[in-house]
């Protein structure tokens, strides 16, 4: 590790250690073949935000693979907890944190046949929280369309299972790149919008929000469904699931990307389109609103304090 890398505390089964240290087996099945879920959450006010939330997903994926999670929900919590202090500790940090939790079927005998693994390990890594540059905020983000490739269809593997199979986003996301995107639009096999590499995306025309339905194939985001619970009607905005197609893009008046670490993001150009950005939008009053969400929650969730 350089000297002006940022450190990184992992938790590898339990036992403590700087990232850059080895920790799993070549043999693990998460590095082999990509035999793995995972989950990230952070912290907003020094609370691990929507904890639950993101532990309910996390077992949805663990019994998508036929996969037994090493911890149960209140152990893993302690291990988390542990974790963040270690990392404060070393780095001498204060601020809001980024926790990712990574879960393989675990090592064994080489082979693609499940039984052939021992037992189920994790890493948890944690560092600070990524953050929106001010000025991406004031000029929003600029995303391109993936052409090469289409979202792998649920079907084949769905991407509403949290996996460690990332090479279809990976290489959408290197196309966009390529053409000097910040990200990527990837669409399914009927030519509908999706999501992007590492969000979902959502649209505003005539003042109401538009978000891809999970049925087009999409990871049911928790930013995502806050927003269509809660959030967007606290603002006074109407939020629905729609499909949305290439040519609807001249008909939205804004656009923006949903994550668990950067929340509301805009998006200025998706290729030839244009949408606005700035403090009078719609986006930007939804920001607002899911801060006051993240706010009032940690004042409620204290147990969850890391």
């Amino acid at each position: 590790m350089s000297a002006s890398a940022p450190y990184i505390q992992a938790n590898t089964n339990g036992r403590l250690h700087p990232a850059h240290e080895p920790s799993l087996s070549p043999l693990n099945r998460g590095f082999l073949y990509g035999d793995a879920i995972y989950e990230v959450w952070r912290t907003y006010h020094g609370v691990i935000f929507t904890w639950d939330e993101h532990w309910h997903r996390l077992e949805r994926s663990a019994a998508a693979l036929y996969l037994t999670l090493p911890l149960a929900q209140p152990a893993m919590l302690a291990e988390i907890k542990r974790t963040v202090a270690a990392f404060r500790k070393a780095a001498n940090f204060s601020g809001e944190v980024y926790v990712r939790l990574q879960v393989t079927r675990g090592a064994g005998a080489i082979g693609l046949d499940p039984a052939l693994a021992d037992r189920a390990d994790f890493v948890l890594l944690v560092q600070p929280c990524p953050s929106v540059a001010p000025e991406t905020l004031r000029k929003g983000l600029r995303l391109s369309v993936a052409t090469g490739l289409r979202r792998n269809p649920t079907e084949s593997l769905s991407p509403a299972w949290k996996t460690g199979n990332y090479l279809n986003n990976i290489l959408c996301l290197r196309e966009a790149r390529t053409r000097g995107a910040d990200e990527v639009v990837m669409l399914n096999l009927a030519g509908e919008v999706t999501e992007a590499a590492v969000s979902n995306i959502a649209f505003v025309r005539d003042g109401a929000v538009l978000t891809p339905p999970l049925a087009a194939g999409i990871l049911g985001g928790i930013t995502r469904g806050l927003l269509l619970g809660s959030v967007a009607a606290a603002a006074g905005v109407k939020a629905s699931e729609a499909k949305v197609r290439l040519e609807d893009f001249a008909t939205m008046q804004e656009c923006f990307l949903l994550s668990s670490t950067k929340d509301v993001t805009p998006v200025a150009e998706i290729d030839q389109a244009r949408f606005r950005v700035g403090p009078d939008t719609v986006a930007s009053r939804l920001k607002a609103a899911f801060a006051d969400y993240a706010r009032t929650y940690a004042g409620t969730h204290t147990a969850q304090s890391a």
